[in-house]
């Protein structure tokens, strides 16, 4: 038998070449931007200083997350194996709580139990929860880090915020499972949750960002969320998936210690009454002393509730851990409903913000031409070495070119600024494309020795296409604009 197997669209293929062609371009990009932000910030006295900051930030959260991303698309498994992953690839957080109900049951059970919300994170709640971590002012919805399953970021997030300290809390970030997908083993939930509790704020091992440590047992953060659970929704229950992964000692991406004895509790909240847990025949297998081992141990259950009944065949259909798409890697799958939940990514909105910087640099620039006129322009010819009649003769028309040709590259960049906000997938290629030609052309002229780039001269040019090119070749900003109209 023949099986159609659907084909890429030779335009979308291309698309994907270039993006994956940008996004390491990006990264190598940054490694430069890095070393001329350091070597400027020793010709420049005490503002080097400022530049050595910028330096820090450069590396912690361009640099090093970029080439995380890189490596991590590489050697990092992208099929679940009980753990989260950071937005730069490296394994975050254990996946250590699953559960069955419906969402609306879900924010209701968490609301009983105590928990707040955590709000999505925007430029707004960014900037809040710095503030609030600096003035130690409460934050009860502040946001929490986006990590990844299924290759999309949590759903949602709710948290408990510990004496009003913003860098202690409580926190657990929920993903819906696939339709029909099992747990290892053969186990169907409808949610699987990552629940840490954050003790103090620090510096990431692994890039050097400003974030919260979490504690290491991670144990005890999931059994605080069952019981507050429990204790909120009295009629839900809780079954334990005893060994479902190894008990292991790690670390997560921030750097921070993680330990887990390796059971996976599964809360079953009461309107999953009709879709029970339900775990396949367990593989007993013979221990040292020759006794089998259970994998599954249960609390107890309400008597009061009704007997449940058996699945059906298309609910335990069993489906594979790696969530292949036709048309795209499982990185880039369930994007619709990303898009729709979370609205438009941060990358974007900052990558159409530095366009716009670009475009007024540029406008500042062609306003000064504007203001020194042809005379001015005669002046400049004169200054790169013409002879005295070529540059009056040069200089009207030099200055009416300059005129047009700064109000096309003006208006053109303020326009392309604003589609790609708006989602417009070619606008955001085409202005990744002059980015990445620019960038080239600067680099040759600095590796040649014929451009000095520093903060007095181009500087400023270089860091908002660099800047630009890093946001705009992200995933967050591959998804969200294949996805729009």
């Amino acid at each position: 038998m023949t099986v159609d197997v659907p084909r890429r669209r030779p335009l979308a293929a291309i698309g994907q070449a270039l993006d994956g062609f940008f996004f390491v371009f990006a990264g190598l990009a940054a490694i430069w931007l890095a070393v001329l932000v350091a070597d400027d910030s020793f010709q420049v006295g005490w503002w080097g200083i400022l530049l050595l900051l910028a330096f820090w930030g450069l590396l912690a959260y361009l640099v090093l997350p970029r080439i995380h991303r890189i490596l991590t698309t590489v050697y990092v498994p992208d099929y679940f194996i009980g753990r989260a992953r950071t937005s730069d690839g490296l394994l975050g957080d254990p996946i250590n709580l699953g559960l069955l109900g419906h969402e609306t049951e879900l924010h209701d059970a968490m609301r009983a139990a105590g928990w707040t919300r955590a709000d999505d994170i925007s430029l707004r709640t960014s900037l809040g929860i710095i503030s609030s971590t600096v003035t130690r002012r409460s934050y009860h919805e502040a946001p929490v880090s986006p990590l990844f399953l299924f290759g999309r970021q949590q759903d949602f997030a709710y948290q408990q915020e510990v004496a009003g300290n913003p860098a202690k809390r409580h926190h657990v970030r929920f993903w819906k499972c696939p339709d029909g997908w099992l747990l290892p083993g053969g186990t169907r939930v409808d949610w699987l949750a990552a629940g840490t509790f954050d003790r103090a704020v620090g510096f990431s091992l692994f890039t050097l960002q400003v974030t919260h440590k979490i504690d290491a047992d991670t144990d005890i953060e999931r059994d605080h969320i069952v019981a507050t659970v429990l204790e909120g929704t009295p009629r839900a229950s809780v079954a334990v998936l005893k060994d479902f992964s190894t008990g292991y000692h790690s670390r997560n991406g921030g750097g921070d210690s993680i330990r887990t004895d390796g059971n996976l509790p599964v809360l079953q909240l009461p309107s999953a009454s009709d879709a029970p847990l339900t775990v396949p025949e367990p593989v007993l297998l013979p221990s040292a002393s020759g006794a089998p081992a259970d994998r599954l141990e249960s609390a107890p259950r309400d008597p009061t509730l009704p007997t449940l009944p058996a699945p059906s065949a298309r609910s335990t259909q069993k489906r594979a851990a790696f969530e292949a798409m036709s048309t795209s890697s499982p990185v880039e799958s369930s994007v619709a409903e990303e898009v729709r939940r979370h609205g438009r990514p941060i990358t974007i909105t900052f990558g159409a913000i530095v366009v716009f910087g670009r475009a007024l640099l540029a406008l500042l620039f062609f306003g000064v031409l504007a203001l020194i006129g042809p005379d001015g322009m005669r002046e400049v010819l004169t200054d790169a070495e013409l002879s005295g009649t070529d540059a009056t003769a040069l200089a009207e028309p030099a200055w009416i070119a300059s005129m047009v040709v700064g109000g096309i590259v003006v208006s053109s960049t303020l326009l392309l600024g604003i589609l790609v906000l708006r989602g417009v997938n070619w606008a955001r290629i085409t202005l990744l494309l002059y980015a990445a030609g620019s960038i080239g052309l600067q680099f040759g002229g600095w590796w040649a020795g014929d451009e000095e780039i520093r903060f007095s001269t181009t500087l400023a040019f270089t860091a908002l296409d660099i800047l630009s090119l890093l946001a705009l070749s992200g995933k967050p900003a591959r998804q969200y604009s294949r996805q729009r109209p």
